[in-house]
């Protein structure tokens, strides 16, 4: 499965969260780090929701870029 992560820059690194699960959340000093803590949020996330029987969320965020003329 593929889910959408959004990442923001903070004032002592990168965060980042899955709008496809809320409260699955990790942070990184730096992109690459937040992304690779981000993967094992996600995984820890979801095996969680596997032990207490609940469903996983199927993806299902998009995101795109709009053009505004400055």
């Amino acid at each position: 499965m593929k889910y959408l992560i959004v990442i923001e820059q903070t004032s002592t690194g990168y965060s980042a969260y899955s709008p496809d699960l809320p409260g699955c959340i990790a942070t990184g000093g730096t992109k690459q780090d937040v992304e690779r803590e981000m993967k094992d949020a996600i995984s820890f996330h979801l095996d969680g929701l596997r032990e207490e029987g609940l469903a996983i969320p199927e993806p299902h965020s998009t995101s795109s870029y709009v053009d505004i003329p400055a």
